[in-house]
């Protein structure tokens, strides 16, 4: 049974189409057969973060006007066989495909990948009622600031309008000093005010922007970085493993040590 994930947030800039790309390639080197999807029209950048947009020939725009079978326009990752793209038009806008053709071109992946994700664009209008369509499940994706969170609480209500009521929370770029100086909202903080399970908790690193720079995500690093491990993590917990989460600061104990114990509850 193929699982169908949005990857969404509401406020631009929160890191979606990062965790899309790393997430995915997790899945697939742990074995899994994945498609990521990108529902960015007229703004695509998942490919960038893969590495893959000097392979792209056809887009999902072309499959729906029959230019090409689904097939053709599937970029597949030459490190990882498992992981394919299907780019969105550039050139295009994201009035350009409708919610049921969304849903078409997902449910045909589906039936062919066990893991479907789907890179939603920013804000709440046509593009992410696009990229919810076919949905059954999601993941937020927030940073730890109130606009963010607040945005992030905009779509969580819309996801559950739409019957989507299973989802999970991924705090980005968190800064555990900052935290502890209460320049910044605690892990603790999202949580109880957005109100869904926790599945990741990312810390904020610059080797997060030269990845995306080079086009190679994370999770291929052959040192680990403690982002990479986080998105391990997250996808191990996607296939229902309860691993503990990171340690993010072990010289604050009275913080973190409440904060794990929190975020482990949720899990198990």
């Amino acid at each position: 049974m193929s699982r169908i994930i949005v990857i969404s947030s509401g406020k631009g800039g929160v890191g979606k189409t990062t965790v899309t790309a790393n997430l995915g390639m997790a899945l697939a080197r742990a074995g899994r057969q994945v498609a990521l999807v990108d529902a960015d029209f007229g703004l695509r950048n998942l490919d960038l973060l893969l590495g893959l947009e000097n392979r792209i020939v056809y887009t999902a725009v072309e499959v729906l006007a029959g230019e090409c079978r689904l097939d053709q326009a599937l970029v597949k990752d030459k490190r990882q066989p498992g992981l394919v793209l299907l780019p969105a038009a550039q050139t295009r806008t994201k009035e350009s495909i409708t919610p049921d053709q969304m849903k078409q071109l997902v449910n045909e992946l589906a039936a062919k990948y066990e893991y479907v994700l789907i890179d939603s664009p920013a804000g709440i209008e046509t593009g992410f009622k696009n990229a919810i369509a076919a949905a059954q499940e999601a993941l937020i994706v927030t940073t730890p600031e109130i606009a963010a969170v607040r945005d992030a609480d905009r779509v969580v209500g819309l996801l559950e309008a739409q019957n989507i009521k299973r989802a999970h929370l991924i705090v980005n770029r968190i800064r555990p000093a900052m935290v502890q100086a209460n320049d910044m909202m605690s892990v603790e903080d999202v949580q109880e005010l957005l109100a869904i399970p926790l599945i990741g908790v990312i810390p904020d690193d610059e080797r997060v922007i030269v990845s995306t720079n080079r086009g190679e995500p994370l999770v291929l690093a052959e040192n680990p970085t403690l982002p990479g491990t986080a998105f391990y993590n997250i996808a191990r917990r996607l296939e229902g493993e309860p691993i503990e989460f990171l340690d993010l600061d072990a010289g604050n104990d009275n913080f973190f040590s409440r904060i794990r114990k929190l975020l482990w509850s949720k899990i198990i």
